[in-house]
């Protein structure tokens, strides 16, 4: 009689494990769907905000006057290279308008430009698109090096890209140059983005 209490006890022991695990099993599952336990998944729908920093050496490919096109009278194309944060190693390429200003004396007084087609393609392929305009100074600031011969300070928007900067948005300012100890454009942009997070 022991021995048949003894193997009652040891069914009834191993029936209570097996509807635990089932009752741990089913727990789990319905925390899982709810997301209580995915803690570690990323919610790659929430937008979170950063900062955004680039720094790039632009090559001129028609020259600083650009070429004439159906676009504008003078349409200025430029490929850079560089790196910033969220882009890594990436290029940047400008393709703009602009309108030069003159003095009564025929010096060149300011050019504004604009109608900019702009993006930056980081290190992994994903490009981001932005959109500056403004005006082209002759000279330097005082906070400039000496060989800065002309200089840009002006907004600039984020619109949009593809991959991880999809529906990314954001902007800043940029601090450009042309400079005299060479025949590129110097850019440095500093602002923020926002974008997916756990897409950075």
């Amino acid at each position: 009689m022991k021995s048949l209490s003894k193997l009652f006890l040891l069914v009834l022991g191993i029936g209570i494990c097996f509807s635990c695990s089932e009752i741990s099993d089913e727990v789990g599952d319905n925390q899982l769907k709810s997301g209580e336990l995915g803690a570690s998944k990323s919610d790659d729908s929430k937008m979170v905000t950063v900062p955004f920093v680039v720094d790039y050496v632009g090559t001129y490919l028609y020259g600083p006057f650009g070429i004439p096109t159906d676009k504008c009278n003078i349409n200025v194309f430029v490929d850079g290279v560089g790196t910033g944060t969220h882009v890594g190693q990436s290029m940047v390429h400008f393709d703009f308008c602009v309108t030069p200003y003159f003095t009564p004396e025929g010096q060149l007084d300011h050019g504004d430009y604009g109608d900019a087609y702009a993006y930056i393609v980081a290190a992994n392929g994903d490009t981001l698109f932005v959109t500056v305009s403004g005006t082209v100074f002759p000279g330097r600031l005082e906070d400039h090096p000496d060989y800065v011969v002309s200089y840009w300070r002006d907004p600039f928007e984020i619109i949009g890209g593809t991959g991880r900067f999809e529906d990314a948005s954001g902007g800043g300012m940029t601090n450009d140059y042309n400079s005299s100890e060479d025949t590129n454009s110097h850019h440095h942009w500093e602002g923020t983005i926002t974008m997916k997070k756990g897409k950075r």
